[in-house]
């Protein structure tokens, strides 16, 4: 039997997201969404029906990029091999989104999957199964990376060991994903954006994706310090945003780890009180990546614990609604669709 991963991440209640909604804003607009998983874990079951319906809520998503989250790993065989299952499996359920009996959408569009990138001379063949698994649609690769030393500070089932974003067989892994035209997505808190930019420096070749807009931590040591962690961060930002090789995510607010506590609510929050909260953050990264390096990701299930959506994107919709047309086509749509080479 698999192992069971129970979810660190806030319980989703969709009666209480049930409290609150809103009419679609620009209805029309192509939205890929760049960042969402698909699991079955205790209490928390998130797989085709359930995305789909999120997905026809309203917005017009076309496409999106499944993220590995250990989902479906293959029970028997050599350990560097199990995740071809969750290759599999994403590739199954887009196969599922492109037969049309579900409506336009083309779900699983491309896949981030996992290998682990320290496996030295046995990496290459993990990833050449790998692309055998996805069937065209495997974009790149994800290792858990995300760690910090406080013991509350934990976003990952199954957390890694400190410094693995310079470890030198990690760097090499890097650097043969470039070899293989596949993308490096990397979840990092912002405590760990200077060892992600020394990693990026040393890969100069390999396009690296931030996850969650770098982590900032809201929690911990960190719980009070917002003015501190904003100040470090878009210091770090703005060093990050310099290499040419780096992209970014715009999105992950709804993990407990960025503290936000819009789930104590009584009713669930509008997309005005998101925007607002997260305005300061999309300036920054706006001002230093440009649309042309953002993307808007829903980071959905993990985020559903604090928001529906709908208007999440809602709430996107109004951070970039003062931008220009090529601007928001860029964060929406063409920014993920470039970096993933996402054929639709």
């Amino acid at each position: 039997m698999n192992t069971v991963l129970r979810s660190p991440h806030i319980p989703i209640r969709q009666d209480w997201l049930s409290l609150h909604t809103e009419e679609i804003i620009a209805p029309t607009r192509q939205i890929i969404d760049a960042h969402h998983h698909l699991w079955d874990r205790p209490g928390s079951r998130y797989l085709f029906d359930e995305f789909n319906a999120d997905l026809q809520s309203g917005h017009r998503i076309v496409a999106s990029l499944y993220v590995q989250c250990r989902s479906m790993y293959r029970h028997d065989g050599v350990t560097e091999f199990k995740s071809i299952g969750e290759v599999e499996f994403a590739n199954g359920i887009a196969a599922q989104f492109a037969s049309d009996l579900y409506g336009p959408v083309r779900g699983c569009a491309g896949i981030i999957g996992y290998a682990d990138l320290r496996l030295s001379d046995r990496l290459e063949p993990v990833l050449h199964r790998l692309h055998q698994a996805g069937g065209g649609r495997l974009k790149g690769i994800r290792n858990t990376t995300a760690w910090h030393p406080h013991s509350e500070i934990v976003s990952n089932p199954n957390p890694p060991p400190p410094g693995i974003l310079l470890e030198p067989e990690f760097l090499k892994g890097v650097q043969v994903l470039a070899r293989h035209n596949l993308v490096l997505d990397v979840w990092a808190y912002h405590s760990q954006l200077s060892e992600l930019y020394d990693m990026a420096r040393a890969c100069p070749q390999t396009l690296i994706v931030i996850d969650h807009i770098g982590g900032p931590i809201g929690i911990g040591p960190y719980q009070g310090e917002s003015k501190l962690v904003f100040h470090d961060w878009s210091h770090s930002i703005q060093r990050l945003a310099t290499l040419p090789n780096l992209r970014i995510k715009v999105g992950g607010f709804g993990l407990k780890t960025m503290g936000y506590r819009f789930h104590e609510q009584s009713t669930p929050p509008s997309s005005d009180q998101l925007s607002r909260a997260w305005m300061p953050y999309f300036d920054v990264l706006l001002s230093t990546f440009g649309a042309d390096r953002c993307m808007f990701e829903s980071n959905f299930p993990v985020d559903k614990g604090m928001f529906s959506y709908s208007v999440l994107w809602n709430a996107y919709k109004k951070l970039a609604s003062t931008l220009s047309e090529d601007e928001q086509h860029a964060l929406f749509y063409q920014t993920a669709c470039d970096t993933y080479a996402i054929k639709l």
